[in-house]
């Protein structure tokens, strides 16, 4: 199989069911930007090294790439395609993990520069990323029906971020950068 087919070069591309969408469509920007979240928690992982973080994170593209399924398929023929079940089992993972962690962390008393190190920084780029993948899916779900576990889902992984970024900072006893106004 080749990997280029030359049926995007006009600036289209299909989804899961073979619509053809404008490469710059709202459905198509919402599993992009995921898809970039997803490539960049690779380098959050490489920054990591041998890390007891780096099986959530792996589990955690793993989810992202049934997001991108479920954005690449309008909701009406998410059925046929067979997609795995995206409910609450994954937000509250995330939320046992952010739980498990913050438990460790000390008390948040500023906000906090995306600092440090390459790994607290990477997990930072992983957050803003994540933000704007809700905003986009966000912006699809007021013109489209989705499954709304994909939007709280991105919001609990954005605090996900956050709380690695001080969860990395806390085991590799790198003092938080706080902002002071």
């Amino acid at each position: 199989m080749k990997i280029y087919t030359k049926t995007g070069d006009k600036g289209e591309t299909a989804l899961f069911d073979g619509t053809r969408l404008s490469k710059d469509d709202i459905r198509i920007e919402s599993y992009g930007t995921v898809d970039e979240l997803n490539s960049f928690i690779g380098v959050l992982m490489a920054s990591l090294q041998d890390n007891d973080l780096l099986a959530e994170l792996s589990g955690i593209q793993k989810e992202l790439f049934v997001i991108g399924s479920y954005l690449a398929t309008p909701i009406e023929k998410s059925n046929l395609l067979k997609l795995k079940t995206f409910d609450q089992k994954p937000i509250d993972y995330l939320e046992q993990c952010i739980d498990r962690m913050d438990k460790e962390l000390p008390a948040l008393t500023a906000f906090i520069l995306p600092s440090g190190s390459v790994a607290i920084a990477n997990s930072h780029v992983c957050r803003t990323i994540c933000r704007r993948a809700e905003r986009r899916v966000v912006t699809l779900s007021s013109i489209e029906n989705i499954n709304l576990n994909l939007i709280v889902y991105l919001n609990r992984l954005s605090d996900y971020f956050f709380t690695v970024s001080r969860y990395i900072a806390l085991k590799s006893q790198t003092a938080e950068n706080l902002w002071m106004p």
